[in-house]
C-alpha cells in the first residue's frame, strides 16, 4: 500500500502513544520544574508542542519516503491482528481512509472557526474600533519604557469582554468600551501594562501557531493539556513582567480581580488578559509561595506512563517473538517498488490493484494473477509485474519455510 492518504493515516494512528509519550514526558518535567520561573515551564511546553508536530511530519515523510520507520515497531499494538493479515488490505485500507478523511473534515472545520475568529478581530478593529487619544497617549508612554520598539494602536470596542492583543507586524491593543468607564484608570494602566507583554514577547503569533498545532494534533488530548498549560505559564510571564513594570504587585491583582468580579469571558485567538485562571494568578501576585509536589495528581500520569511502557512492551514482545506461523510477506528492500507507467502517468491513471502470488519455500514467485483490476490494464500489469520480481519472505507453518498463496493489494496514487 503506497500513496499520501495511506501513509497520512498511519501517521495519525501513531501519534496516539506518541502523543501519550509526548505528554507523560512533560507533565514529568513540569512537576520537576514546579517552582522554577515560568520562561522554563513555558519553553518545556513549547517544546513538547513542537515535538508534538514534528514527530509525525518526520514520520510521513519516512513512510512517503518509502522508510516506515517511525513507530512501525507498533503496529501491531494498535491495530488488531486480524486487520493487519493480507487477506485484510482491502479493510485496512478503508480504515485508514476513513481514518484521514474525518480528520481532515474536523480540521477544515476548526481551521475555518479560527480564520473567522482572526477575521473578526480584524475587522471589529477596523469598522467599529473608536479611538481614545488620552488613553493612546498613555499607552505609547506605557510601551516606550517597556521596550517595545514598535508603535502600538488602541482600539475601544464595545463587544469584547476582556482587553485583548491582535497584530503580528503592527500591534494593537482592543479595549471594552465597558472598562473605561468601570474601571479605575490606575488598575487599567496595570492590564494595558499585561497586553504590552504579550506584544514585547510577541505571543500573538506563537499563540497563532499554537492554535493551528491545536487545529491539526485536535484529536489528542495530551494536545490540548500542554497547550493549556502553555497558555497558563504565558500569563504568568505576562503577570511577572507588568508588575515589574507598575513595581507592585498588588496593582495588577486587584485588576484582575476586577476582571474576574465583571464575570468576562476568554478569548483564545488572541492574547487576553483574562487568560488562565485568574483566581490562581491574583493568589501568585499577592503571595508566591514553593509549589508542592501533589501525589493524588500523579497517579494518573503514573497510569499514563504504565500504558506507555505496556505498550511499548507488547510490541517489543510481538517483534522479538519467534515466528511460527505466517503468510508470504514482500521485501521491497531486495526488488524495489513497481514503476509508474509514463503512459498511465501522463493520462493521470489512478487506482488498486489486487493480485493473488504463489510464492515456494525459497521465497521466489512462481505465478501470479490479478484477482482485481484498478480498471487500467497498464497499471495491473506494472503491478503484477514489477512484484513479481521481488523475492518475498516465504511463509512460516511451525517455524519451517512453505509453499503458499498470498493476496497483495498495490494502490497507484499520484499523490
Amino acid at each position: 500500500m503506497n500513496g499520501f492518504v495511506p501513509a497520512l493515516g498511519w501517521t495519525l494512528l501513531h501519534f496516539l502513544w506518541q502523543g501519550l509519550l509526548i505528554g507523560c514526558a512533560t507533565a514529568l518535567a513540569w512537576a520537576a520544574l514546579r517552582n522554577a520561573r515560568p520562561e522554563a515551564r513555558y519553553a518545556i511546553g513549547c517544546g513538547a508542542l513542537l515535538a508534538s508536530l514534528a514527530w509525525p511530519a518526520a514520520g510521513l515523510y519516512l513512510r512517503l519516503a518509502g522508510g516506515d520507520a517511525t513507530g512501525a515497531l507498533f503496529s501491531s499494538a494498535l491495530l488488531p491482528a486480524a486487520l493487519l493479515a493480507p487477506d485484510s488490505l482491502p479493510d485496512l485500507d478503508l480504515l485508514l481512509r476513513a481514518v484521514v478523511g474525518v480528520w481532515a473534515l474536523c480540521a477544515a472545520v476548526l481551521a475555518v472557526r479560527m480564520a473567522l475568529g482572526m477575521l473578526w478581530i480584524e475587522r471589529s478593529a477596523r469598522n467599529t474600533g473608536a479611538t481614545h487619544p488620552q488613553l493612546q497617549t498613555r499607552l505609547s508612554r506605557m510601551a516606550q519604557h517597556a521596550g517595545v520598539g514598535r508603535p502600538v494602536r488602541l482600539r475601544v470596542l464595545d463587544n469584547i469582554a476582556s482587553p485583548l492583543t491582535a497584530g503580528i507586524w503592527r500591534p494593537m491593543v482592543l479595549v471594552p468600551a465597558a472598562l473605561i468607564t468601570g474601571m479605575p484608570p490606575h488598575l487599567l494602566d496595570a492590564l494595558l501594562a499585561h497586553e504590552l507583554a504579550h506584544i514585547r514577547r510577541h505571543d500573538y503569533l506563537i499563540n497563532l501557531l499554537q492554535n493551528a498545532i491545536e487545529t491539526l494534533l485536535f484529536f489528542h488530548p495530551a494536545v490540548w493539556w500542554i497547550s493549556r498549560g502553555v497558555r497558563l505559564e504565558r500569563e504568568h510571564i505576562a503577570d511577572d513582567f507588568a508588575a515589574r513594570q507598575l513595581g507592585e504587585p498588588r496593582r495588577l491583582a486587584l485588576a484582575l480581580s476586577e476582571l474576574e468580579r465583571l464575570q468576562f469571558s476568554t478569548h483564545h485567538l488572541a492574547q487576553a488578559a483574562n487568560g488562565g485562571d485568574l483566581m490562581s494568578r491574583i493568589k501568585r501576585l499577592l503571595r508566591p509561595a514553593p509549589q508542592t509536589l501533589n501525589w493524588k495528581a500523579a497517579v494518573p500520569l503514573l497510569a499514563l506512563a504504565g500504558a506507555c511502557l505496556g505498550i511499548y512492551g507488547q510490541a517489543v514482545a510481538a517483534d522479538s517473538a519467534p515466528v511460527l506461523e505466517r503468510r508470504p510477506i514482500i521485501d521491497f528492500g531486495v526488488c524495489g517498488k513497481p514503476v509508474y507507467p509514463a503512459a498511465s502517468l501522463q493520462a493521470k491513471e489512478e487506482g488498486t490493484v489486487n493480485m493473488s502470488f504463489d510464492v515456494n519455500a525459497s521465497g521466489k514467485v512462481l505465478g501470479s494473477s490479478v484477482v482485481k483490476s484498478s480498471g487500467h490494464p497498464a497499471l495491473d500489469e506494472a503491478a503484477r509485474s514489477g512484484i513479481a520480481k521481488c523475492t518475498f519472505k516465504p511463509a512460516l507453518a511451525g517455524g519451517k519455510p512453505v509453499s503458499a498463496s498470498v493476496k497483495v493489494q498495490y494502490v497507484w496514487s499520484l499523490n
